[in-house]
C-alpha cells in the first residue's frame, strides 16, 4: 500500500481518533443503551407529553407527540411493596416532596434518633419527631405512588414509588404536568 506523503496520513488518522473520542465522551454520562439513545436527542419532538413504565425492563420512557424524547434507568417496588399496574394520569408535582410514612425520628437538634422507620410500624420515641425521607421531583400518578430522584440499586427496591437518577427525575418533572398519562406495564 502506497501511504500519501507523510503528515497527511497522520492527520486523517487523528482526525479519526479525535471523533471517537468525542463520540465517547458524549455517551460517557448514561447507563444504558436507551439512555444513550434518547439522552443527545435534540428535544424537536412537540405534542402533549407521556409515559410508560416497564418494571421488567426497570426503565421509565418519555414520548412527546408520540415520539421517545427520553428514557431512564429505575428502581420500582420491591416484593411486599410493588408499583401498581395499570393506565394513570399524573395527579399531583411537588419538587420538594417529603414522605409522610417513610424517614427517621430525630430529636430537637435533628440527630437521628432512630433511621428508616415506617409511621405505621415504628413508634415516636420520647422527645423525637418524624423527618419525612426526601423524594425530590414527586410526580404522583395514584395516591400514595409517584416518580422521584432516589437511590437505584439496580433492583426493585422501594416502597412502590418509582425512583429515578437525579437528572432524570429533574428533566422529566420539567417535562411533565398535571394530567399527563402514565401507563406502568409489567
Amino acid at each position: 500500500m502506497v501511504r500519501p506523503p507523510g503528515g497527511f496520513w497522520i492527520m486523517k488518522h487523528f482526525f479519526h481518533l479525535c471523533a471517537g473520542f468525542t463520540l465517547l465522551t458524549a455517551f460517557a454520562g448514561c447507563d444504558t443503551l436507551s439512555e444513550m439513545v434518547t439522552s443527545n436527542l435534540p428535544q424537536t419532538h412537540t405534542g402533549q407529553p407521556s409515559l410508560v413504565v416497564s418494571l421488567r425492563a426497570q426503565e421509565v420512557y418519555l414520548y412527546r407527540g408520540g415520539h421517545l424524547v427520553a428514557s431512564s434507568r429505575i428502581s420500582s417496588g420491591r416484593e411486599g411493596h410493588r408499583t401498581p399496574l395499570g393506565r394513570f394520569r399524573i395527579i399531583r408535582k411537588d419538587q420538594d416532596h417529603r414522605s409522610s410514612l417513610y424517614g427517621a425520628y430525630v430529636d430537637d437538634s435533628n440527630r437521628i434518633i432512630k433511621a428508616d422507620v415506617d409511621t405505621r410500624r415504628d413508634r415516636k420515641p420520647p422527645h423525637g419527631h418524624f423527618v419525612g425521607a426526601p423524594m425530590p421531583y414527586f410526580m404522583e400518578f395514584s395516591p400514595g405512588y409517584g416518580l422521584h430522584q432516589g437511590y437505584l440499586p439496580g433492583e426493585p427496591a422501594s416502597h412502590g414509588c418509582i425512583r429515578m437518577p437525579y437528572w432524570k427525575a429533574r428533566q422529566f418533572y420539567d417535562a411533565v404536568e398535571v394530567g399527563t398519562p402514565i401507563k406502568v406495564k409489567p
